[in-house]
Parts: C-alpha cells; structure tokens; sequence
C-alpha cells in the first residue's frame, strides 16, 4: 500500500510535467505523446532533474490508462464488426507477427546476444502498439475500413502477445517448450475467450439497456466502468492481459447498442489516465543504458518500420485491400508498445535477458511512436505515390485482384469448394507441422544420433554429423514438395471457383492465371513464414529462409508473367466496354449503360464488375487529366473506358484529360468504386482526396 502523501506528490509531478511538455509540442504541432514520453524522461530517475516521481505510483495509475484506452477502442469496435475483419485481419497478422519474430531473432543474433535474448528480442518487435494506434487515430480522425482493419490486426496481435507470453514464460523458466505446452496454451486461451464472449453476450448489452433507461449518465458511467474493470480483473486472473479483457468489455457494450451515451462520458477519464500511461513509459528510458547499445536500437527501430510496413502492407493486399488501404495500414501499424514492454520486463525479472533490452525496447518505442503520427498522416500521399510508380501490369493487377476476391468470398461458401478446400488447408498445416517437427528433432537430437551413427557404423564424427543432416534433408523433402503442391492445389481450386471456365472460349484464362499465382504467393507466404519463424532458431544460418525466398521469387516471376498477359487482356476487354457503350451512350430509357456493363461482365470475366459513371460539371476532376487525379492511388478503382459525346468512346491514357459530362466505366472493389464516385462527384471546391 503506498502512503498517501507520496501518491499525491507522484500524481501532481506527473501531470504538472505532462502539462507544459503537452502544451509545448502542441505549440510545436508536434504529437502530444511525444510530450508525455518526454515529461516521463524528466520525473524519472535517469536524468539529473530535481523532479523523480516514484515509478510504482506511477505505473500502477498506468495500467488504468491501458484500461481506459482499450475499452474505448473496443466501445467503437463491436463484436460483429471484428468477425467482418476477422479472417483477413488474422491473415495479415499472422505474416506480420512471423516475420518479426524472424527479423528480430536474427538481429539478436548478429549482435551476439544469447538464443533466448534473440526470441525475446523477436517477440518484442512483433507486436504493434494499440494504444498508440488508438491515440494516434483519435487525433487524426481515421475511420472507415482502414480503422477496423487496423484494429482487428491489433486485436490478433493482442491474442498473439498473449500467447507469446506464456511461451516466454515457459523458455525463461528454463523449462523449454513442448508441443503440449502449446496446444494447452492455446487451448486454454481459446476456451476462455468463448466463454467469456458467451456469457457476456448474455448479461452484458441487458445490463446496460436496463441501466441506460434511467436516463442519468452518472450512472452509465458507473456502471459501464464497472464492467470495464470487472471484465479486465476477470481477465487478469485467468492469467492474461487487463488490455485483452477490457477490449471485449468495450465490444460487448457496444453490442448492446450503447456506446454512443458512453464515449463522450468515457474520454475525459480515458485521456487523463492515458497520458499517465504514456509518462509511465518515459519513466524507463535511461540514456545511459541506450547510449550503450545504441546500434541495436537502431537495427531494431529499422526492422520494426521497415519490416512492419511490408509484411502488413502484403498480407493486407493478399486479403483483397488493394493498394491503398494495403499500404496506409502497413504505415499505420509501424511501431512497438506496451505488450513490448511487458515481453522485455519479463525477460529481465526472470534473468532469461540481460538488463539491457528493457531500455532497448523502449527506446524503439519511443523513436517508432515519433514516426508512427507522420507515417499515418503521410499514407494516403505514400499508397499514391507508390501506385503511381508501379509497372502498368502490376497496377492493372493491383486493381483487380481486389474484385477477384470479393467474388471468391461468394463462391467459397458452397459446400463443394469449401470442403476442397478444407482438406487442403488441413493438408498444408500438417505437412508445415511435420516439417517443423523433423527440423526441430533433428537439431535437438543431432549430437546423440551423430554419437550413435558414428559407434554403429565407425563413421568419424564431421561424417556423422553430415550424414545425419543428409537423412534429415531427404525426411524433409517429401514435405516441403508436398506444401508447393498443395499450394498451387489450393490456388487452381480458388481461381477457378472465383473465375469459373467458360462453356466455350475460356474468357476468363489470363485474369485467372494472374489470380492463382498470386493465391499460390499468398498460401506459401502465410504457412512459410511462421514455419521459417518457429525453426530458425534451431537453424544454423539462413538455409530455410534461402528456400523460402527462392520459392517466393519464383512465384514472384509467374505473377509478373500473368500481370503481362492481363494487361493486353484488359486492353482488349476496354475496347469491347468502349464499343458497347458507345452504342447504348444515348439510350432513351436511360439505363442503357447500365445494361451494356451488364453484358460486358458476362462476356469478359475477370473485369470485375464495372460500373458507369457520369462526371458532373461540379466536379473537381473536370480539367484535370487521370494522372493527376490519380484515382487508383487514391481509391483504388481504375477508369477502364471513356464515352463523350464531341469524340464517341475511348481508351483513356494516363494523360487523359476528364470534361463535364464524361461517361466512366469504372473497376474495383465495391468499396473503390464507391470511393472512386465520391472523389469524382466532390464539388470544385472540395479536395480531391480519398475517403478516409
């Protein structure tokens, strides 16, 4: 229990610091966390102000701060809204986590740290922050489908770091790891967030419907809190994150309906305790400690914004995204926090590290929530750019493959497809689990089986040991044939279930074959990367990440030939649109348009389902040519034909210039296309940007 008087001194030291470090980079229009790091960094005890607040005051307010902010993530998220994001969320979150784990192992490694210092220092690079994602997004107001993108990563990561604990735990304890111990880790994780979810579907959304009626936020507040906290301790017990708990608080409020009443009483408390999280984690930069090991610090800040942004930005794409969004959560998403936090403490309680990685961590932290506001800022300008300077067949694929999955998401619910598919996945897990399991038996029974070899068969001991390599390698092939097989399996099944052959001429040929490669990169990579990051670490170099990338680049090279033939595909697709909707242009029933798309649809899969638009007088795009508008990097739809009525119909180049009253046949998702129209119909006086 802490004594009163030094409660309140820390308290008052915290929030007079954070006051004018706030209202100095506010000055500066400079992110307020920043500030908070900073006032952290001046009450902590590492540099010599005249100012210390006691640490464990202040990291036990924090811990509330984690709360509050979770909860009013999770009151903006419902539980319907994760299942939506759900698959692709884990998709990318699963390459994401992978990845980072692999990099940050090997940079652990390369700086000479110890086998367990590397896991750790994996783990800890690849969680995101969603704290600072949250308050990053508050400020900036992002919403829309990159925020539930965003966040269902986060909440995937969350489950990930929880499980990553109980992992370390066991590595740190010194008790090492066993197939059992993982099944029952994430066997017991999955049972309790059922049950949870279950009961409090039950008594949740009635509670808060019975207490909102009396109409007194005083109450609602209370009250919402209540189950806030009561979910989070809930949580704790159970051995798991408060931050996990009180997610699904906020989720199961807002199923009731009633988070609208509930924000707005929510944030006051939310910010205050929140800026004290922050503060909590200037507290634990010390300089001297990050001056010393500034080179891994920097490796690692690099690893974490560098390989964060591809491997989100690619799982994202390979989920159907498209570019923009793809890249803008990839940027988004750049950044470690307070699960990192936590990772690198529990190495350092348990001896499992040395002191060093704490400060190390942190500092990452701070040097990746300096960046993470720009980058978010800066994306939508970055997926842009990056369209823009694009090779033609690869934007053209880029825009389509969007429209390829949505139908695949249709298709792969009949009963026929979803069981082929089914058992090929079931088929690519086992053999990655096998895999795994001959790569990890013979690293660590190869000194036993080499001493057995070499008693039973005379053999000296360099031989012994290649020999039983060899057996290993021969063991493996079989697998590793079996996972390229069943990959391209599963792409073929895919692609023809999402662009089906055609009775006659097959119409469908080269969009398909762009379709499959590109399932085929996307199978390998999300079964590839975990399995690359779970056996490094009993990997001598870089052998298996050598095939991994080798396998990719290959598919890598298909996928440029495919997005070759798709292009003269789409061209030639354009031409038939531009003939077709010259002829209906001036229909006086008036959905002659419409009807001619209709048809070009049926006759050209593939195109994904284009759609007309006619281009205002109001518009700012008027004047403007399609490649300074950039209304795929903005949007992610492309303008596949043009009708006008002084020059009949048309393929539009890139230097195309739009006029008032231009026919657009436009292509992509759904979503695109409905982004698309809201940029063409913005009046002049309105930017021309993309939704958020």
């Amino acid at each position: 229990m802490h004594d009163p008087h030094e409660f309140l001194t820390a308290l008052t030291l915290v929030l007079a610091v954070a006051a004018v470090t706030t209202v100095l980079f506010h000055r500066l229009k400079q992110p307020v966390v920043l500030g908070y790091l900073l006032a952290g960094l001046v009450v902590g005890p590492h540099v010599p102000v005249p100012l210390v607040a006691n640490r464990a005051v202040v990291e036990g307010l924090s811990e509330l701060g984690i709360i509050l902010i979770m909860y009013a993530l999770g009151l903006e998220f419902s539980l319907r809204g994760l299942l939506k994001v759900g698959p692709v969320a884990a998709v990318t979150a699963a390459i994401e986590t992978s990845l980072m784990l692999w990099l940050g192992f090997l940079a652990g490694r390369a700086f000479g740290w110890s086998a367990r210092e590397s896991l750790f220092a994996g783990a800890l690079v690849a969680i995101s922050s969603t704290t600072i994602i949250a308050k990053t997004f508050g400020e900036l107001k992002v919403t829309g489908h990159l925020r539930n993108l965003v966040v269902g990563v986060l909440v995937v990561e969350d489950l990930v770091a929880i499980l990553l604990l109980a992992l370390l735990t066991a590595v740190a304890g010194g008790r090492g790891l066993s197939a059992g111990q993982v099944a029952f880790a994430v066997g017991r994780l999955a049972a309790f967030l059922v049950g949870l979810l279950v009961v409090g579907m039950l008594v949740v959304p009635r509670a808060m419907r019975t207490v909102n009626r009396l109409g007194q936020s005083e109450t609602t507040l209370v009250a919402s809190l209540g189950i806030c906290f009561g979910v989070s301790l809930l949580a704790a017990r159970f051995g798991y994150s408060v931050a996990l708990g009180a997610f699904i608080a906020g989720s199961l409020v807002s199923e009731a309906g009633e988070e609208r009443p509930v924000e707005p009483l929510v944030q006051p408390v939310r910010d205050l305790f929140g800026a004290i999280f922050f503060v909590s984690v200037g507290l634990l930069i010390d300089p001297h400690l990050v001056a010393a090991h500034w080179r891994a610090v920097v490796a690692l800040t690099a690893i974490v914004l560098g390989g964060k942004v591809l491997a989100v930005t690619a799982g994202a794409f390979l989920t159907g995204n498209g570019n923009r969004i793809s890249v803008q959560a990839g940027l988004s998403l750049a950044q470690i926090g307070e699960f990192s936090f936590i990772i690198a403490g529990l190495g350092a309680a348990t001896g499992a590290t040395r002191p060093f990685l704490l400060p190390v961590a942190v500092a990452v932290s701070a040097l990746t929530t300096l960046s993470t506001p720009w980058l978010v800022r800066a994306s939508p300008h970055v997926a842009a750019f990056i369209d823009r300077k694009l090779p033609r067949p690869i934007q053209t694929f880029a825009a389509l493959y969007g429209s390829w999955v949505e139908q695949l998401g249709g298709t792969s619910r009949r009963p026929s497809v979803a069981a082929r598919v089914r058992r090929m996945v079931r088929l690519l897990l086992l053999d990655a689990a096998l895999l795994a399991g001959i790569v990890i038996g013979t690293s660590v029974a190869l000194g036993r089986a080499a001493a057995l070899l070499r008693a039973r068969a005379g053999l000296e001991a360099g031989l012994a040991r290649v020999a039983v390599l060899a057996a290993a390698g021969a063991l493996s092939a079989p697998f590793c044939l079996g996972l390229v097989r069943t990959a391209r399996r599963l792409g073929v099944v895919l692609g023809s279930a999402a662009l089906p052959h055609g009775a006659g001429l097959d119409l469908a040929a080269a969009p398909r074959r762009a379709l499959v490669v590109a399932l085929q990169l996307g199978a390998l990579a999300l079964v590839g990367v975990p399995l690359l990051a779970v056996t490094q670490p009993f990997l001598p170099g870089v052998p298996g990440a050598a095939l991994l990338i080798l396998l990719l680049a290959v598919l890598g090279v298909g996928l440029w030939r495919s997005a070759t033939n798709l292009q003269g595909h789409v061209q030639a697709g354009a031409q038939l649109i531009v003939e077709a909707l010259a002829k209906q242009a001036r229909d006086a029933a008036g959905g002659g348009e419409a009807h001619a798309l209709d048809d070009m649809r049926r006759m050209l899969p593939g195109l994904g389902e284009p759609e007309p638009f006619r281009l205002p007088a109001t518009s700012a795009a008027v004047g403007r040519s399609l490649a300074a508008l950039d209304l795929r990097g903005l949007t992610g739809a492309t303008v596949l034909a043009i009708v006008r009525e002084s020059e009949g119909a048309i393929v539009p180049s890139a230097a195309e210039v739009l006029r008032a009253g231009d026919l657009l046949a436009l292509a992509g998702t759904h979503e695109a296309i409905a982004a698309a129209k809201e940029v063409l119909a913005a009046g002049a006086g309105a930017s021309a940007a993309a939704p958020p």
